[in-house]
């Protein structure tokens, strides 16, 4: 509540839709409220007078710099400091707009939007689509709002809870809420609203600027059902969450995007439920502190984008071994860093239960050799099912690891390997820069000296190929041999083949036969994908059917 110098309530006028618009003078609790104005938001700063100008004014820094003008300072004095240096403003307090309470808002939303005029809308609070307002379809499933399950708050200037009792009242039911953008400024303002939610199992909170306390707040009952938290730009640190943590006994989904968080502690007994943590966009994020967080005992999915990593190193396992920590990993996300050494990638492969990743947009994924390199993370981390959100087939697992097992061949050669079992004994260096290599062999068999090729395969791509042409479904059809180029894809050389034999493309299957193989066959399933992805070499034979 702001009071006066007097002691009395300021005067204050509400808007139709609730908000309340300050015109009077106001006392120092105003500091670190949450205010919009014009459709920008910021957090009070300062109040007071601003010489020479007369009058009382609001100081405020903006969540977006480019809005404000200044630090903080006029004229050589500092009346409060930002984070930026063209972050704040001085504004008069009839300008500000200090938001409404939950329930006000939520009528605003649900019940006063005439019918039809609302659009359907979907956002997604952590990995689940909530409706907003499709109000067509909103108002006639949930015509009262008491039978309200999923709401969307989102940016309604929500800046308290409102009178007590009055959410479980009026909305006992609300199990998802999304409270983002809004005007809250504290855990204790989120708490209150909360506390009267006795189903809640979703809450985002991103983009409200809170204030966290310095003790242990809530009791667990006030989030005992609560499974997925977003606090993505909450200016939330490490420590807060942890104390904060022992509130959440069921979350499973914790999502902690650009706040600058340093990981200063391991979590001691909290956090032990969680199965998907976002650390995105905290750029103060290195291995080491990740080692902290790497006995989580039920974490599935970690989420580091954007964090500047470009190292990893487990310390408690060599090459070609497990290691103990993220025993429960399964999908790792780590685009937008700065990974460019294979050491990155070998890594991974310690993983015990690692089975999808996404490293887009690193520079070892980027550039003139990222399709080579694709392949090569594939072949070096060999129980992954899915990169970069695309499935990994059987053929093209095998296709990579054939590519890398020869692209190295003469590496691995000259390090001291060889073709006879008992005597492939290649050096440490070459294992710790390929653990999986002496592994391919045993799967593959060693390359033979006359496949040893050098790393560099996409220099290869105009070798050309000479390759028999057989047709196993019509034998009075006599083979031919061509040369084809290698980087050829498999839909051109079916273009090429249908033209040849008058036979549709779309009625055309293609395998292969290498000598080196004798017995197997190898279908050429992927029409995008060239003749070396299937590591079709001088002298195999193409089997044409249809």
């Amino acid at each position: 509540m702001f009071v006066n110098r007097d002691g009395q309530k300021p005067r204050s006028h509400i808007l139709d839709s609730g908000c309340i618009m300050m015109n009077d003078t106001l006392t120092s609790d105003v500091i670190g409220q949450r205010v919009a104005v014009n459709g920008e938001r910021a957090t009070v700063r300062f109040y007071g007078p601003v010489p020479p100008v007369a009058g009382l004014w609001l100081g405020v820094e903006w969540d977006n710099p480019e809005r404000g003008k200044h630090d903080g300072s006029r004229e050589g004095t500092v009346y409060f400091q930002c984070s930026h240096p063209t972050g704040g403003s001085f504004i008069r307090p009839n300008k500000a707009n200090f938001g409404v309470d939950f329930l006000t808002a939520l009528r605003n939303r649900y019940e006063d939007e005439p019918e039809g005029d609302g659009k359907k809308q979907m956002v997604t609070i952590g990995k689940r689509p909530v409706e907003t307002i499709g109000f067509d379809s909103v108002i006639k499933k949930q015509s009262q709002l008491s039978e309200l399950r999923d709401i969307s708050l989102r940016s309604c200037a929500v800046s308290r809870a409102g009178d007590k009792g009055a959410i479980a009242e009026v909305c006992p039911n609300i199990r998802v809420v999304d409270l983002s953008q809004n005007l809250l400024s504290a855990w204790d303002e989120v708490t209150e609203i909360a506390d009267q939610l006795r189903h809640l199992e979703v809450l985002d909170l991103s983009e409200n600027k809170l204030r966290f306390p310095s003790e242990s707040p809530s009791p667990a009952r006030t989030f005992s059902t609560l499974k997925v938290l977003v606090l993505s730009g909450t200016g939330i640190k490490w420590v807060e969450v942890l104390r904060c943590a022992p509130g959440w006994p069921v979350l499973e989904e914790l999502y902690l995007k650009s706040n600058d968080i340093s990981i200063s502690e391991r979590p001691a007994d909290v956090l032990q439920t969680v199965k998907v943590l976002d650390l995105s966009s905290n750029q103060l994020i290195d291995e080491n502190q990740l080692f902290l967080i790497a006995h989580l005992p039920r974490l599935e999915r970690l989420i580091l984008r954007d964090i500047g990593i470009s190292s990893l190193r487990f310390p408690d396992a060599g090459a070609g071994c497990k290691t103990s920590m993220f025993p429960s990993l399964q999908y790792l996300v780590v685009d937008d860093n700065r990974i460019s050494q294979w050491s990155f990638i070998n890594e991974l492969d310690k993983l015990q239960s690692l089975h999808s990743l996404s490293c887009l947009r690193n520079p070892l994924t980027v550039g003139s050799g990222a399709r080579t390199n694709l392949q090569f993370i594939i072949a070096r981390i060999g129980q992954l099912r899915t990169l970069n959100r695309c499935e990994i087939l059987p053929e093209e697992r095998r296709g990579a690891e054939l590519d890398y097992r020869k692209a190295f061949g003469k590496e691995w050669k000259g390090a001291g390997g060889h073709q006879d079992p008992d005597k492939n004994r290649p050096s440490e260096e070459f294992l710790a820069a390929h653990p999986r290599y002496l592994s391919l062999c045993r799967k593959y068999g060693a390359p033979e000296d006359g496949e040893l090729k050098t790393q560099q395969p996409f220099l290869l791509k105009n070798q050309l190929l000479t390759l028999k042409i057989k047709y196993p479904n019509h034998p009075d059809q006599r083979f031919l041999e061509k040369q084809l180029p290698d980087s050829m894809t498999i839909q051109k050389v079916k273009g090429l083949l249908s033209r040849l034999l008058k036979v549709p493309v779309s009625d055309l299957l293609l395998s292969y036969e290498s000598p080196k193989m004798p017995g197997r066959e190898i279908e050429l399933e992927n029409d995008q994908q060239p003749l070396e992805f299937y590591s079709v070499e001088n002298g195999d034979c193409l089997l044409v059917r249809w």
